[in-house]
């Protein structure tokens, strides 16, 4: 076993991670609910960069609706995020079953 090609490969998935990492920073996944009226943008590092909600889904009456269908978008945009993130990282390790990085 030849331990400096060993840690080639070891530095050069180190650095393919760190671009898949900043590179999911760029892209974004979006999730809806209540038939389109949340959307939810999310990048691919699970930030949340947008919340849209159409005016039909405001109804002071029922704001806990509201609220079941923000939570439901987000939850639904973050695990998007988190599978979009796993796939890209899948494709550096080769699937190697490394810790998780999120």
């Amino acid at each position: 076993m030849d331990i400096n090609k060993l840690m080639k490969q070891a530095k050069k998935m180190q650095d393919d991670m760190a671009r898949v990492q900043k590179e999911l920073e760029e892209e974004t996944v979006e999730a809806t609910a209540g038939g389109g009226m949340v959307k939810v943008v999310a990048s691919g590092s699970q930030k949340i960069l947008e919340v849209s909600i159409d005016r039909e889904a405001v109804d002071p009456a029922d704001v806990e609706m509201l609220q079941d269908l923000v939570l439901a978008a987000v939850n639904e945009a973050v695990e998007a995020s988190k599978d979009l993130a796993a796939k890209r990282l899948a494709a550096v390790t080769g699937g190697a079953g490394m810790p998780s990085l999120m």
